[in-house]
């Protein structure tokens, strides 16, 4: 049994944060029920079709929601379900009597999750945007990059994943536990803003400490000669994060710098930027492969900067099984693991419709009421 085993999840298909943390359930063995449009925009640059990796492992009810019958199917459905999850502008789900009044009504028990970038409420619910705009205005953005260079941050991870997919999941986890207890579901309210402004309390505390202050380049996580990317002779790139003094004793001692008087005090920020040069010039001396067989397996917290491709043939990487191809396509295995229940193998990536016949006949359709549905 997964640890997720027995949990039915119903999916109103969207883009972005809300299909993810549909994967990340279905990955520990929910059974995750996508409802989608019977067919994709012509032209819809963001219908991935079978590549839509975030779509493994579920099933595929195709419907038209302004159907009356495809809303009563799928109200029944709901019925049955333990949670939904949604990621449409405030206002849509009920416009479509989905709403979690609606679903309440039928389901008290029912966990509602919903997904968007500016939360239910405030002057910009309704407002369009993405990942990179949320992540802007909550300061998650704000360290990302050099100093004195336009901040961007890995696409997609910062915000869409971790201030949104993950806080959906654990918020609908949470209630899940909180429904088993009392009997009563409840709706969460996932905004990117809010998670992502949540992902910033470490720093936060770093910087009332005094250690990450709010100009850019001088904290102890964007300043300093030993925490950094570096470029190699080939191209290539390298990453350093020597943060406590005896990772930072091995990482100068196996640079040859050990002895250096101007290396002896890493916490100097007056001697960061010149420190910083130094290194890139030793950094660039050598290619990338060089630098892998002299810092690798050290507590000189070193790692080069892979390609997901590159990752996938590492040794660390490919001892775990973190990357395989499945169906000719790469993609990184459930997370996380766990001991004592069963870790579920990835299933395929589910086609439009796949499963629609099976599931209108669990919803007590009549064989005529089901294909007058998926004509």
């Amino acid at each position: 049994m997964a640890v997720l085993s027995g949990v039915r999840v119903i999916e109103i298909a969207g883009i972005g944060p809300a299909p993810f943390c549909g994967m990340l359930l279905a990955d520990m063995g929910a059974e995750v029920i996508l409802v989608e449009r019977k067919t994709s925009k012509p032209g819809d640059p963001l219908d991935l079709a079978e590549n839509a990796i975030v779509n493994r492992g579920k099933r595929s009810l195709a419907l038209d929601l302004k159907d009356p019958q495809a809303l009563k199917a799928l109200l029944h459905l709901i019925t049955s379900a333990d949670a939904l999850i949604e990621g449409m502008r405030p206002g849509v789900m009920e416009r479509l009597g989905l709403g979690p009044e609606a679903c309440h009504a039928i389901n008290p028990k029912l966990v509602y999750g919903r997904m968007t970038g500016w939360g239910q409420d405030g002057p910009l619910a309704q407002a369009a945007g993405h990942d990179l705009n949320y992540i802007a205005l909550s300061g998650a953005l704000w360290y990302a990059g050099a100093a004195g260079t336009p901040p961007l941050a890995p696409p997609t991870l910062v915000g869409d994943i971790g201030g949104g997919a993950l806080y959906l999941a654990m918020g609908v986890l949470a209630g899940l536990l909180s429904a088993r207890a009392t009997g009563c579901g409840q709706v969460v309210d996932a905004a990117i803003v809010d998670g992502s402004a949540n992902m910033m309390n470490l720093l936060l505390s770093l910087h009332a400490a005094g250690h990450q202050p709010y100009e850019r380049g001088q904290g102890l996580l964007d300043g300093p000669h030993w925490y950094g990317s570096y470029t190699c002779a080939d191209g290539g790139w390298i990453t350093i994060g020597a943060l406590e003094p005896p990772f930072y004793q091995i990482l100068m001692s196996r640079l040859g710098l050990g002895e250096a008087p101007e290396f002896k005090n890493p916490y100097d920020r007056q001697q960061w930027p010149s420190l910083r040069a130094r290194l890139t010039m030793v950094f660039v001396s050598q290619p990338r492969k060089y630098w892998i067989d002299l810092l690798e397996g050290s507590d000189a917290c070193f790692a080069p900067v892979l390609t997901p491709a590159e990752a996938m043939t590492h040794p660390h990487i490919a001892a775990r099984g973190i990357y395989a191809r499945h169906e000719g396509i790469l993609q990184a295995a459930p997370a996380p693991r766990f001991s004592d229940s069963a870790n579920v193998i990835p299933g395929k990536v589910v086609k439009r419709g796949a499963d629609s016949a099976v599931l209108l006949r669990e919803a007590g359709l009549s064989a005529e009421e089901i294909a007058q549905l998926l004509k």
